[in-house]
């Protein structure tokens, strides 16, 4: 990689990378079981809660492009920094305005308002964490070895996702508490960084970094793949906390404990995936997401023919497992795509299409859960289904635009 760390600090940069990102997951994962049952406390509707995560994963979309080529500028370690701090200040600042809510000083349409432009000042900042962090991976992993980069970094993250369940557990003393703590989390993981992270080897690049676009032909497959992907599983995943209130008869306490379990699992089954298929099998990234494509779409349609609790949480442990293994295949591909001088801005790209997806998915799940509660598991199952059918094109596409692309540095 040219002028490199030692194998003895890269290796102590991963390891310190990886503990963030277990922190960063169980941000992410924190506020999905109690969304849904705290929203409908404050009166919202289903539509109205599950546009509050699609008004923030399209800040996200907009503004994860542009983190990624900061970091090729500015640094790894300073845009990571301005991510954690400021997923901080803005789970405050949301916290802050649902505590209005619950507490009625603020209803209604100002109400939702506030919770909406909070989330979206939170998401602005928030975003710069993954695009730098999965760049900083890419720095310090050859070639070679880029996917079970990728994958160990999907895996750390899942582990927090699995974490993030439950500190939800503390819901039971508190709706809030949950958020809370987490924002404290947060400040306390940039200092960790702050202190002991590394910066990793730095390329020559442009003033705002390689620019890149999303249908660039080396890595347009996967963008499609990516926001296919994405919205359908936030189709699901932003309704579970409904499905399991309305199914089960549960309580806005009881619904958070129920979604927060089924997470977890889930988070955990994403973990084996991608701590122990991944790393050991070394499949190349299209493979990966072809075996994917299958476990998903049976996850998903057993979410629409079921209303039983325990069927419903071991389809979210199908769906973990397929995510644990499409999620690295979709970044790794992408990454190695690209020159090494490009990985900021890949990663950008790439890291964007998930927050499109869930721009487009919750809003979406929460308009026909509203029609049918079984419409969004439904339709979920059949985007995989033509996705999976797609994959041939998709592969021809992506050995098109590979061919008169440099070699990988």
């Amino acid at each position: 990689m040219g002028s490199r760390m030692t194998e003895f600090s890269e290796a102590r940069a991963k390891r310190i990378l990886l503990i963030s990102l277990v922190v960063v997951g169980m941000g992410f994962t924190v506020l999905f079981p109690i969304l849904a049952p705290v929203g409908r406390e404050m009166g919202l509707t289903e539509f109205q809660i599950t546009a509050i995560i699609g008004a923030s994963s399209i800040t996200v979309f907009l503004a994860s492009p542009r983190w990624g080529r900061l970091s090729d500028r500015l640094g790894r370690k300073a845009v990571i920094l301005i991510g954690l701090f400021g997923f901080a200040f803005g789970t405050f600042l949301f916290n802050g305005v649902i505590y209005l809510g619950l507490s009625a000083a603020i209803t209604g349409t100002t109400l939702f308002a506030a919770l909406v432009a909070s989330r979206m000042v939170h998401a602005a900042v928030m975003s710069a964490t993954m695009p730098a962090a999965n760049a900083f991976m890419a720095d310090i992993t050859s070639p070679e070895n880029r996917t079970k980069g990728m994958g160990a970094a999907g895996a750390a993250n899942n582990l927090g996702s699995m974490m993030g369940p439950a500190v939800a557990a503390l819901a039971v003393f508190s709706l809030l508490m949950p958020l809370w703590v987490m924002a404290a989390l947060a400040f306390l993981n940039g200092l960790f960084i702050w202190r002991f992270l590394p910066e990793p080897p730095r390329h020559n690049a442009p003033r705002l970094g390689a620019k890149m676009r999303y249908r660039d032909p080396r890595i347009f497959p996967f963008i499609i793949v990516g926001v296919t992907m994405f919205s359908g599983m936030a189709l699901v995943q932003q309704t579970m906390g409904f499905r399991f209130q309305d199914a089960l008869s549960l309580s806005a306490t009881e619904t958070a404990q129920a979604v927060g379990l089924g997470m977890m699992l889930s988070a955990a089954a994403s973990l084996l995936a991608q701590g122990v298929v991944v790393q050991r099998l070394s499949l190349a990234p299209f493979t990966l997401l072809r075996v994917a494509m299958p476990l998903l779409f049976l996850a998903f349609a057993t979410m629409a023919l079921t209303e039983s609790r325990w069927v419903l949480t071991a389809a979210m442990m199908v769906q973990g497992f397929g995510m644990g293994l499409a999620g690295p295949g979709f970044m790794a591909g992408a990454s190695l795509a690209v020159t090494a001088e490009e990985q900021g801005a890949v990663a950008g790209v790439a890291g964007s299409c998930g927050p499109l997806g869930f721009a487009i998915g919750p809003m979406l799940g929460g308009a026909l859960y509203q029609l049918q509660p079984t419409l969004p598991y439904a339709v979920a199952a059949g985007v995989y289904v033509v996705l999976f059918l797609s994959m041939g094109w998709l592969g021809r596409r992506l050995e098109k635009g590979a061919r008169g692309a440099e070699p990988r540095a």
